[in-house]
Order: structure tokens, then C-alpha cells, then sequence
């Protein structure tokens, strides 16, 4: 990974975002313009085919972004070639990419681009198969990776399987900030005593400072999953801690590890305000759906 920012953060086009480009997100040519733009780090979603391969989608069914239907999971290769996105309900003329399509693109490119891959397979896998899939595909790559997830467990067996791989961990199945979701599989589902979700027993009473809980909560995370490389933390999160008196970039380059705000978009008055402290704290990554305004917002800041 690049070494832990001194002064400006690295921008992560997020699903290969591009300002005003007409591809949709996470497509191939989408990955093709923030490729021929040099943008430094993009992140993609992937949930693997039934056979093999993996498919570049976000939800872990077919039916809201694409022209399928069904669980990826029990979708075929062969079956996934003929699938389009669909932008507000209708089909587009962009193709659903795989994975190994993903990784032949990036090598047509000598550049330092590096790919961030956050891996939707959150359920707990009874074999190795998918993970060793995973990483057959993307060795090519080798130091141009990331895998990402805020599932810690199969972040743990990737550790074991491939000790060359950087790793990110996202923490917001544990630790977040935000309006609680209806939804059963978002989770924490409820506010804790100190104001964030968290469902963690430590959490349930106000014993400590806010900073002395945030401080233990960040020492537990770090513990879950050995050499790591970054955590990915909600930007509301990591600006309510500064408020509590807590800096997360600074405890995370203690232990050796970097730190991305997500999802900072220009023209979301709260995440452009929030971008200067985020900066000042430390903050080594930022990722965003407009990473050319935030790139310029930065800059003369």
C-alpha cells in the first residue's frame, strides 16, 4: 500500500466513479475512463457466479440493478455474459462485467492505479472454493489489490490463504453513525449509551469517557484480523469521534494501519465541510462519487 499520508488523502473512485460520465457504476467502461484518467485507487463490488468467476454487482440479487433475476449465487458464467445494468429501471447498453474481465482491463494499463475489490459474500463460507477463486483471478494483479469487507471472518481466511494480499476492513456491521435500518441484515440496529450503534455489551452502559470507549472499540477492530492494511470508517462516524475527543487516524497509524473516510460527494454540504477536518486529523484516503470535485476541493483547501 502507499505509505500513510503526510498531508493530502488519496481519492477512491468509488464503483469507478468519474464526474458526469455516462457509464454506470462498476461497469467496464466506467473502470476504462477512470483508468485513461489515472485516478489512484478504484473500488468495484463483487458476489461470486454459482461456477465461477465473480460478478461486479452490489446487491446479492439480480433483479434491482441488472436485466436477471434470481440470486447471484445460483447464476451460471454463461448466464451472466448476456446481463446488462439497468439505470432507473431500464436496461442500458452496459454489459455486467466479470471479475477476470476486470483484471484483464487493468493489465492493458501500466500505471500505479491499484484496484480496490470489496467483496459481498458477507455469509460464512463451509469451504475455501470461493475465496480461492477470488484470489486465482486477481494474482495477476499482486501489489496493485485491495480486497475490502465488513465481514472480519472471511477477511481472516484471505490472511491465511494469501499473506501477500493487502486487506481492508470496514467496521460498520460493529461500529457506526447514522440513522438505525429498518432492514434486519444492516446491522448494529441500535444506538448504544455513548451515541453511536453499537451493539457490543461494553456499549450498553456509559462506564468510561466517549474517547476512552471509542479508544477500546478501535483496539478491539485492530485485534480482528491480523496485518491489516486499511479500515474504512462512515466519515459521519469519524467526525462525531474528533467531536468526542477521539482520532481514529491517529490511533490506526499507531498500529500501523491506514484510514479511508467514505462517502464524501461534492455537492453533499455536509461531507464538503467535513472534508478539511478529516484532513487535519489525518485521514489517508477519501472515497467519493465525484473524485474529480473532490480532487479540486481538496486542493485548495
Amino acid at each position: 500500500m502507499p505509505a500513510m499520508s503526510a498531508s493530502m488523502p488519496i481519492i477512491v473512485h468509488h464503483m469507478a466513479a468519474l464526474d458526469g460520465q455516462a457509464a454506470v457504476p462498476n461497469s467496464l467502461e466506467a473502470i476504462r475512463a477512470c483508468l485513461e484518467a489515472h485516478a489512484p485507487v478504484i473500488e468495484i463490488d463483487v458476489t461470486a457466479l454459482a461456477d465461477s468467476d465473480y460478478l461486479l454487482v452490489h446487491d446479492p440479487t439480480l433483479d434491482t440493478g441488472t436485466t436477471g433475476t434470481g440470486e447471484i449465487g445460483k447464476t451460471t458464467k454463461a448466464q451472466a455474459q448476456t446481463l446488462y445494468f439497468k439505470k432507473n429501471g431500464a436496461a442500458t447498453d452496459y454489459r455486467v462485467p466479470l471479475l477476470s474481465e476486470v483484471v484483464a482491463l487493468f493489465q492493458q494499463y501500466d500505471t500505479p492505479t491499484r484496484l480496490q475489490i470489496d467483496f459481498k459474500n458477507m455469509i460464512p463460507l463451509g469451504t475455501d472454493e470461493l475465496l480461492l477463486r477470488l484470489l486465482t483471478i486477481i494474482e495477476p494483479l499482486q501489489k496493485r489489490m485491495l480486497v475490502s469487507t465488513g465481514a472480519d471472518w472471511q477477511l481472516r481466511k484471505l490472511r491465511r490463504l494469501a499473506p501477500w494480499l493487502d486487506l481492508g476492513f470496514d467496521i460498520g456491521f460493529y461500529l457506526d453513525f447514522r440513522e438505525p435500518s429498518p432492514h434486519p441484515l444492516i446491522f448494529p440496529h441500535q444506538q448504544g449509551a455513548y451515541g453511536y450503534l453499537d451493539e457490543h455489551p461494553i456499549a450498553m452502559t456509559k462506564f468510561w469517557s466517549t474517547a476512552d470507549y471509542l479508544a477500546d472499540r478501535c483496539g478491539a477492530f485492530v485485534g480482528l484480523v491480523p496485518n491489516i492494511s486499511v479500515f474504512y470508517i462512515n466519515y459521519k462516524l469519524l467526525i462525531q469521534s474528533l467531536d468526542d475527543g477521539f482520532n481514529w487516524a491517529d490511533a490506526l497509524h499507531a498500529a500501523g494501519i491506514m484510514l479511508d473516510a467514505y462517502t464524501l460527494d461534492v455537492g453533499n454540504s455536509i461531507a464538503e465541510s467535513s472534508v478539511p477536518r478529516l484532513i487535519e486529523a489525518g485521514v489517508d484516503f477519501l472515497t467519493t462519487n465525484t473524485p474529480q470535485a473532490l480532487t479540486a476541493l481538496v486542493s485548495h483547501l
